[in-house]
């Protein structure tokens, strides 16, 4: 049941490749873009309407977690270097046009913090600031020492 996994990977990474190239062409890149990304969010989305309809069972999980544990970093890592590359190649524009896409990030997460229902920053930083409440210990109580028992 786990080749089940690596099969719904492999379905969702030639989907996406699929995908990325019809995408370039339409933007008039000779490229694959956002192959990769796609499908990873085809096999997020296609794994979840199997879990959510009983058809995904628990040795096809894991084997869609684990493939998905190791794929997802190593791609991830080998499309951000060929991107770096060719943004370097690429000159002053390409670079300018990532860091703006990380900046425009980085102002998202929290708008999307708030979407998913999480603490604002405010009150963690209101949680932060309230002093722990001490232990109350078996021995010596504060109330003996404020009357000066000595205890």
């Amino acid at each position: 049941m786990v080749i089940y996994g690596v099969a719904l990977l492999a379905g969702c990474l030639l989907a996406g490749l699929f995908l990325g190239d019809l995408l370039g062409i339409l933007v008039g890149v000779d490229a694959n873009v956002g192959g990769v990304g796609l499908a990873m969010i085809l096999l997020i989305l296609f794994s979840d309407k199997m879990r959510r309809t009983g058809r995904l069972n628990t040795l096809t999980e894991q084997g869609v977690l684990f493939w998905s544990a190791i794929y997802i970093p190593v791609v991830v890592a080998m499309a951000a270097k060929q991107n770096v590359i060719a943004a370097v190649d690429g000159g002053p524009a390409a670079i300018l046009a990532g860091v703006g896409a990380v900046g425009l990030s980085f102002l998202l997460v929290p708008v999307l913090s708030r979407i998913g229902g999480g603490p604002t920053p405010e009150e963690i930083v209101d949680e932060a600031s309230v002093p722990p409440i001490p232990e109350q210990s078996s021995g010596n109580d504060s109330r003996d020492l404020e009357k000066g028992d000595g205890s």
